[in-house]
């Protein structure tokens, strides 16, 4: 198709098309960046502040990209006002907050009346320029560049924008004189020189110029696309000093977040952009109808664009790790090893489905140790069937043996052979087949070495399976320590006031429970017992005087009540549901058995074990927190009104008195409770106030 020069866009076209593409893109990138931080960082002051700059932007650019396209200039041109004049006030609120951020203290009241008097202010300056001409006046018609004219009280608005952008510069310039690490330094320099982005991107200069673009429109655009380059560069900049504070998470999550954010969303919007803006512009040069040319861009750049970045991701990890490659690696590779209980179902029934074919039967299930009862893992076949062979005695017998054997047993038409730890040799759950194929003795070599594999594989399987268990446990009560470690290396948005430091806020810590937790693991004698922060509660003060003022013997004491609260009324029953999570508590912690020892006894698997005691552990921490309030409450009680109910003692519960245990329970202990700990006394339930 031959095309001549008159067809071809002429330079200014060229520049206006850019500009809006570049405006398009700020467009985008603010937004993106306005719902990341209202999504991650919607907790922090600083977070909150810098989504008021962005929104500002986002009310202004949204004009530049609309403007273009309508006939009604004037209107829209003060509509972006309101960002215009919401911009110095989020300055100074951004820069106030970031200030806080690294001293670590709370905004005096005048500071918070003037940022009040700031944003109303600018709420008053963006209602003169939407409904009068005191502030802008209708636009000069100049194509392609329009732009309102300055009203009588334009000077004093430039004034207010000037001051509070220099004000917040200097405040960034404080903060960053108090910070002492190198890298808190390093984000806030960054931030010096990237702030003024905002007051770069939306403030009209085109006012202050006689005649706005009419004489030059070429260098207007140009200045105004080198602008939004700078503008679009210096807002990621913020965006990543910004994006840790109020985050708990480690910074090379947050680094890799945000840059994979970028990528995925407003780089691609952008280009996307890009297409629609261009794309009819040289329909002729295509030769193809505009919606054809257009459509099929759009959809390569999504799609080829995540193919892009995803095989561009070990090169995106080498710049944004790269001392620490390796340790990332490591932690990737976890997370695509670990098995859960659904990826252990299905590679169970992968296993029984190759079984069944390699044996030539249709019928096969694999059980394993359930809560109450086993519960069928996988299966091949009549489900009903398979339930009805797992209720025999016979597989129940092999099911709960505590000397399992590989061989196979005959079990109703069905052979039945343990799944056994090769470590520890217990037994782990049985695997049914409907045939008596694997004991016959005519089954060849390489069939018997093939079923035997498999075996393996499934044993090997479950085994892995619980070992990553315990090892979450063994990791959960490390998690609380983490996210401390991580908002400690946060900026911190207040300081705590030392009331809210007081005995009385540990219950409302987020890491009371973890607290609990660990007391109990070492509830006969550990650091975690002998220096635990629940030492500090009113509780354990008023017990101290029944133990010799011994601080740790009282927590136990209080610990122990707490369980003895968790303890149904009626007669012990060892695997009922209403008792499960008294029994864990007292078989784990105060008679000390081994996690396999209670749930053999419970009859239960370790993994419903360990979901148990979650459970209860959550109980015993939310029944501490009642104990404390209660005690609090009583210490704020006149002296006179303390000491009331039968015989004298605090009334507490539902009617005003002490939950009594029912007579001659108290009598019904654990075997091997009477003489432990490390002072080798019994630690009785308390039943005296505390």
């Amino acid at each position: 198709m031959n095309v001549t020069l008159s067809e071809l866009p002429t330079w200014l076209g060229v520049l206006e098309v850019g500009n809006q593409v570049l405006a398009a893109a700020i467009l985008i990138l603010s937004f993106s960046l306005f719902a990341y931080v209202l999504t991650f960082n919607l907790h922090s002051r600083v977070g909150r502040s810098f989504a008021a700059l962005l929104l500002g932007m986002v009310i202004v650019y949204s004009g530049d990209v609309v403007l273009p396209q309508v006939d009604w200039a004037e209107s829209w041109l003060r509509f972006q006002w309101i960002g215009i004049a919401l911009v110095p006030a989020a300055y100074l609120h951004f820069t106030r907050s970031v200030l806080l951020a690294v001293w670590l203290r709370q905004d005096r009241v005048k500071w918070r009346w003037i940022i009040r008097g700031a944003y109303a202010l600018s709420v008053l300056f963006a209602l003169l320029a939407l409904f009068t001409d005191m502030l802008v006046r209708a636009p000069a018609e100049v194509d392609p560049v329009s732009n309102l004219q300055p009203g009588p009280l334009f000077s004093l608005f430039t004034l207010y924008f000037v001051v509070a952008t220099l004000w917040g510069g200097w405040t960034l310039l404080q903060a960053r004189a108090h910070v002492r690490t190198h890298t808190a330094r390093r984000r806030l320099g960054y931030l010096l020189w990237s702030f003024v982005a905002p007051g770069l991107g939306v403030f009209p200069y085109l006012i202050l110029v006689s005649g706005g673009g009419a004489s030059n429109p070429e260098l207007v655009l140009i200045l105004a696309s080198i602008a939004n380059v700078l503008v679009g560069v210096m807002l990621v900049v913020m965006a990543y000093s910004v994006a840790y504070y109020g985050v708990f998470a480690p910074d090379r999550v947050v680094k890799r977040q945000l840059f994979y954010f970028i990528l995925r969303g407003p780089v691609v919007a952008s280009i996307v952009v890009a297409l629609i803006f261009t794309v009819p512009r040289v329909e002729a040069i295509l030769g193809l109808p505009p919606d054809t040319a257009l459509t099929f861009l759009v959809v390569m750049t999504i799609v080829l664009a995540q193919i892009l970045i995803y095989l561009a991701q070990p090169w995106i990890d080498h710049f944004l790790y790269r001392n620490e490659l390796e340790e990332v690696a490591w932690l990737r590779m976890l997370e695509t090893r670990l098995m859960t209980s659904g990826d252990l179902s299905q590679f169970l029934e992968n296993v029984l489905v190759t079984l069944c074919n390699v044996c030539e039967v249709d019928r096969g299930f694999v059980a394993l140790p359930g809560e109450g009862e086993a519960r069928l893992e996988a299966v091949v076949g009549d489900e009903a069937e398979a339930r009805q062979v797992l209720a025999l005695p016979e597989t129940q017998r092999l099911l709960t043996t505590s000397q399992p054997d590989s061989e196979f047993h005959q079990v109703n038409g069905f052979v039945v052979r343990c799944l056994v730890n090769r470590h520890t040799d217990e037994n782990m759950g049985i695997l049914a087949l409907h045939s008596s194929c694997p004991a016959s003795g005519e089954m060849d070599e390489e069939t018997a070495a093939v079923i035997d594999h498999l075996f393996r594989r499934a044993e090997i399987a479950v085994e892995d399976r619980r070992l990553q268990l315990d090892v979450f446990e063994a990791l959960r009560p490390v998690l609380p320590d983490i996210e401390v470690m991580q908002a400690l290396r946060g900026a911190v948005p207040y300081v705590i006031s030392p009331e809210a430091e007081g005995v009385e806020a540990l219950t409302t810590r987020p890491e009371f429970t973890e607290w609990v937790r660990g007391a109990l693991t070492h509830f006969w004698g550990g650091p975690k017992l002998s220096k635990s922060p629940l030492l500090n509660l009113r509780i354990v003060h008023e017990k101290m005087s029944e133990y010799d003022n011994s601080p740790t013997r009282a927590l136990r004491a209080i610990l122990q009540d707490a369980i003895e609260r968790q303890r149904p009324p009626g007669e012990r029953q060892m695997t009922t549901s209403e008792w499960l999570l008294y029994n864990i508590l007292d078989l784990k912690y105060l008679q000390g058995k081994k996690v396999r020892e209670v749930a053999q006894k419970l009859a239960i698997s370790e993994s419903d074990l360990y979901r148990k005691q979650r459970i209860a552990i959550a109980e015993v921490a939310r029944t501490l927190a009642e104990m404390e309030a209660e005690a609090n409450n009583g210490a704020r009680e006149p002296e006179g009104q303390r000491a009331r109910g039968p015989e004298g003692q605090r009334a507490r519960g539902p009617e005003g008195q002490r939950a009594r245990e029912p007579e001659g329970q108290k009598a019904r202990e654990p075997e091997g409770q009477k003489a432990r700990g490390p002072e080798g006394q019994r630690a009785r339930p308390l039943t005296s106030d505390h």
